[in-house]
């Protein structure tokens, strides 16, 4: 009786195993895919170094 409840707890586990691996797979090639896409598309109100190009309105004092 108790060889038939550690096999099914063993089920069980290898189970869950297998889905949150699955899951864990899927989530990081979504997240690759996002990042590609991010670093291909220019956003032409950025400059190089990646900070907003506000022009002269953004100085203050000259």
């Amino acid at each position: 009786m108790a060889d038939e409840t550690d096999k099914s707890a063993n089920q069980a586990r290898t189970s869950r195993d297998d889905r949150l691996k699955s899951a864990l797979r899927e989530n990081l090639k979504r997240r690759k895919l996002q990042a590609r896409e991010r670093a291909a598309s220019t956003d032409p109100s950025q400059n190089d170094d990646g900070s907003l190009n506000e022009g002269t309105a953004g100085k203050a004092g000259t």
